[in-house]
């Protein structure tokens, strides 16, 4: 029997929408889309999202509603159980992350601040 694995970022069926939308719109070959964080911002930290045209050896490749999503291993530890949904108010509309890893978020709504999860957690998860 195979063994179920836990997904570090799952998506809402509108996220997973608007990105099979936007990537068929892509005028080259696009592998999946890579997200991660980087450092900077307000807070602290704030989420990142590319095309990627290939899939690096160490990437943690998730498949979730027919979307491929690529996270750089250094960012595992941020993104564990965050859900990515896409949201339309009248002002705007854009990706939204609900990371139970984040502890904070500055007020123009770019830069958050979060903490890894700890070592030990993911391997009790599996």
């Amino acid at each position: 029997m195979p063994v179920s694995r836990f997904k570090v970022v799952t998506l809402t069926d509108k996220a997973a929408d608007r990105v099979k939308s936007i990537m068929a719109r892509s005028e080259t070959p696009v592998a999946g889309l890579r997200v991660g964080v980087k450092n900077g911002g307000c807070a602290g930290m704030s989420y990142t999202m590319e095309y990627a045209d290939e899939i690096r050896p160490l990437d943690e490749v998730v498949e979730d509603k027919g979307v491929k999503v690529l996270i750089d291993p250094k960012a595992v530890l941020f993104l564990l159980g965050t859900e990515m949904d896409f949201e339309t108010t009248k002002m705007s509309s854009g990706f939204v992350f609900k990371n139970p890893n984040q502890t904070s978020a500055c007020g123009c709504g770019e830069s958050v601040a979060i903490t890894p999860v700890a070592a030990e957690m993911v391997g009790a998860s599996a």
